[in-house]
């Protein structure tokens, strides 16, 4: 097994949380080598936390990845062990792991993380993270195998998110919002390829319909192509289109939510 482990949680970085896994980790798997992908998730924002784990996953090596972002009850879900592809998830079945799943080439193999064995004694309900996610991951990184922690799940009784899409006609693009950052900026599930096919490039001018308002925004190589406070549209790198304010605040501006609908066009096509 791989001696990589990441993190990525709600947990924040003003306490001690994001310590104590690490420190767990170190503990039962010394050669474990940790990356911290995010720790500032929204407090139980699971679409913020699966749409990061997505988008980073391509620049991630192999590993054990752990994901714990959870608005539920403290021991209320299911937690799971998923195989897919060379990589191996680590989290609570509530749909965060969903969207990097699809990612690393679909789930293969799931299980009930059940095994008590493998967890700290004790187990504090408020805290799965510490004690259970992390000692799991390391021992997994120490040699233990998926099916060491618990029973099969069907893989078709794991939870997932609804996958963001883009629908392409008539010269426009329908999607959604998908995330926001911490910069305010809005990614939609809209790409660059998918402007592209219906003939919308860098240098244009979008025409966004936003429910009942409309505006032109400027489609451009990077924020810093309008002046400070100019609203601007980009290919993120993640490859999607995003709305951002130069020194400001496009999801306070635009008052946009994740899930909302907006349709892009070229300039007074739509």
């Amino acid at each position: 097994m791989t001696s990589v482990i990441t993190l990525l949680t709600d947990y924040g970085l003003e306490d001690g949380f994001v310590g104590s896994c690490h420190g767990v980790i170190v503990g039962i798997a010394p050669q474990a080598r940790i990356i911290d992908v995010c720790h500032l998730v929204p407090a139980g924002d699971i679409r913020r936390g699966a749409a990061i784990l997505a988008q980073t996953l391509p620049y991630l090596p192999d590993g054990v990845h752990v994901a714990a972002v959870d608005p539920a009850t403290a021991g209320a879900r299911r937690s799971v062990v998923v195989e897919a592809g060379t990589r191996v998830f680590v989290g609570p079945d509530n749909g965060l792991l969903s969207w990097a799943l699809m990612a690393a080439g679909g789930a293969r193999a799931a299980y009930e993380l059940s095994n008590r064995e493998l967890f700290l004694n004790p187990v504090s309900p408020a805290f799965p993270g510490r004690d259970i996610y992390a000692p799991v991951a390391a021992r997994l990184c120490a040699g233990h195998k998926p099916e060491d922690v618990g029973p099969e799940v069907p893989l078709d009784r794991l939870l997932s998110l609804p996958v963001p899409k883009a629908r392409l006609g008539e010269g426009a693009a329908d999607g959604e919002v998908l995330s926001l950052d911490r910069y305010g900026n809005v990614q939609l599930s809209v790409t660059g390829e998918d402007l592209a096919s219906i003939g919308v490039h860098v240098g244009d001018t979008l025409a966004v319909s936003m429910g009942r308002r409309q505006m032109t925004i400027p489609l451009r190589d990077t924020f810093a192509a309008v002046p400070p406070g100019g609203l601007v549209a980009f290919v993120d790198s993640a490859g999607r289109i995003t709305f951002a304010v130069r020194s400001g605040d496009a999801a306070e501006r635009l008052g946009l939510p994740p899930g909302a609908h907006v349709r892009v066009a070229r300039g007074a096509d739509l």
